[in-house]
């Protein structure tokens, strides 16, 4: 039985800097789910958008703050496809052009990018492609309708015969209705040929919009009002509906599965929930020089090779200079304030302490949603503290190369989100593949890949889980963190190289072993395109797909002949 053709729905990818249509953490998953299936020679295309200022881009400005800044992209090497398509959102028909990133290009699959941003619409029509994640509720909507409905219209124009549409996160929900559509309201028809991943318990992360809203940008491509509440309610989940119109879901680590389940048990008729861990893809993340096989010597040395060069950029960047030899701490990712960039900065007296004595230095990424208010006056207090400390960078541009610069040139990734909320969090597993050690919170991925002691530290207590006031949580953790640092990191990384370099050597290996995209790509194949087992969506059990439905009953007369 030959593999499904499938078509992976995202609304960014992150294949390659010089292709800046990502943000963070879902783009970097996508772009390693497409790089896997290219190296891997999978049935599979990627569908995203063509955004024209990408996400934004982030710089410090003359008043020494963060700033959001807008600059067009232009890209000589997509191939024009020579395809358009027409999809009608808040009265306007607009029109689609798409684009394609040849395989060869980054060796992915091939992608197909979808822009409104061309002669022949109007200007708020071009605004659709712009900016992605607009603040705008209504080109929200419109960018979410464009890529749904106009993914599916240009995969069938040129031809590509779909099994399965594999929707990452509710973005691509509106190519599930376009569906619904073509198959004349058969929801079991759309089932078929539809799965979806859920990727946050966050609720900013499991959109809401009123359901009038969605009409008039086109949503539900011509499906109608009371259909559309039956499947995402008044006040309209893409979640919910989501996880009514496909066949199957999935959740982003084992934990989050767990979570996701509970989160969404009360979805009358929502499909089962399994979960398959995310992971990085390695050929891109990893650097050649260094392997769980090296000596602990050569560990090392090719440890501080890539610190120096990481801090060759920060002085450029930053004017501040960092030392090879000093214990290096990365904390990285989206700044957003469950993930809590601040914490091992709580007690001022305790960090201090470290960075004057030389026995830390800690760096700080990330960029805010660019409306996110807190996001950004917490990049602001980071910056400007970090002006008056020894020993803390915090570097704008958090992009794909600095990301990897980082994962490389660090000692420790620091992970800290507030349990439970962090779904996966992908990477500190790139990180741990550069021989960083990964210290986390309990939570998202941690839980099945972090090793207290072998390959990296977690930050466990009794009462994890404890209902008790957010404030009590956050010095909890920090007291967590520090005892880590001050009693077991430090002491280890300075005084015992050769235990640090066993700990580098399980960090590469675990990355090795499981969080390559590779597994993660054939694990979709296995459990969601065409799943071996499939679960009963009323009772959650699982059975093999073979026409045995019960497990036969032997009697005492059968037994003892078979024996």
């Amino acid at each position: 039985m030959s593999l499904p053709n499938v078509a992976y729905f995202s609304m960014e990818i992150a294949l390659d800097q010089s292709l800046n249509t990502y943000s963070g953490g879902l783009g970097f998953l996508a772009g390693s789910h497409m790089l896997s299936a290219g190296y891997l020679q999978m049935p599979m295309v990627g569908v995203t958008m063509l955004w024209s200022y990408g996400y934004y881009d982030q710089r410090i400005d003359h008043s020494g703050n963060v700033e959001v800044a807008y600059i067009r992209k232009y890209y000589d090497f997509l191939t024009d496809i020579d395809v358009t398509v027409e999809v009608e959102t808040f009265g306007e028909k607009v029109k689609v052009k798409a684009f394609k990133v040849e395989p060869e290009l980054f060796g992915a699959c091939p992608v197909y990018l979808l822009t409104t941003d061309i002669e022949g619409n109007s200007e708020w029509a071009k605004r659709i492609s712009h900016r992605l994640y607009d603040g705008d509720e209504r080109i929200r909507i419109a960018q979410e309708t464009i890529l749904g409905i106009a993914g599916v219209r240009v995969l069938q124009e040129i031809g590509y015969n779909f099994d399965v549409i594999h929707m990452n996160e509710g973005h691509a929900l509106p190519a599930a209705f376009e569906l619904l559509r073509q198959y004349n309201g058969d929801l079991d028809e759309v089932k078929k040929r539809t799965v979806f991943t859920t990727h946050t318990p966050v609720a900013a992360g499991n959109e809401v919009h009123w359901v009038d809203t969605l009409m008039q940008g086109g949503f539900f491509s011509g499906c109608s009002r009371e259909r559309a509440i039956e499947l995402g309610g008044e006040n309209f989940s893409l979640t919910v509906a989501a996880l009514r119109m496909s066949r199957i879901a999935n959740a982003v680590s084992q934990l989050h599965g767990l979570v996701a389940n509970k989160m969404w048990e009360w979805v009358d008729g929502r499909c089962p929930i399994r979960a398959i861990t995310n992971a990085v893809n390695l050929h891109y993340w990893q650097d050649k020089r260094i392997t769980g096989d090296d000596s602990a010597e050569k560990l090392l040395a090719t440890k501080r090779e890539m610190k120096k060069e990481l801090f060759k950029y920060i002085a450029n960047v930053a004017g501040k200079r960092f030392n090879p030899d000093v214990l290096t701490i990365t904390w990285a990712r989206r700044f957003a304030d469950y993930k809590r960039a601040w914490l091992i900065l709580m007690d001022k007296d305790r960090i201090n302490k470290l960075l004057d004595e030389d026995k830390v230095q800690i760096i700080f990424a990330g960029k805010f949603h660019p409306d996110d208010v807190m996001g950004k006056e917490m990049f602001n207090k980071l910056l400007n503290r970090s002006h008056s400390l020894k020993n803390v960078v915090v570097l704008p541009g958090y992009e794909l190369q600095l990301s990897a610069m980082l994962k490389k040139g660090s000692d420790i990734w620091l992970n800290t989100p507030l349990r439970p909320f962090e779904a996966s969090g992908t990477s500190g597993m790139s990180a741990n593949a550069n021989g960083a050690l990964h210290l986390s919170i309990f939570d998202g991925w941690t839980v099945e890949g972090t090793f207290d002691g072998i390959n990296g530290y977690t930050v466990e207590y009794e009462g994890l889980d404890d209902e008790m006031p957010w404030e009590e949580r956050h010095w909890k953790d920090h007291e967590c963190i520090m005892d880590i640092i001050e009693n077991r990191a430090i002491p280890t990384y300075y005084n015992n190289k050769t235990e640090w370099a066993r700990m580098m050597r399980q960090a590469i290996r675990t990355a090795d072993a499981y969080f390559n995209s590779d597994r993660m790509v054939v694990e979709y194949y296995n459990r969601l395109y065409k799943p071996i087992a499939h679960d009963d969506a009323t009772t959650g059990e699982t059975k093999k797909e073979m026409n045995i439905s019960e497990t036969p009953t032997f009697d005492a007369w059968t037994y003892s002949n078979i024996k």
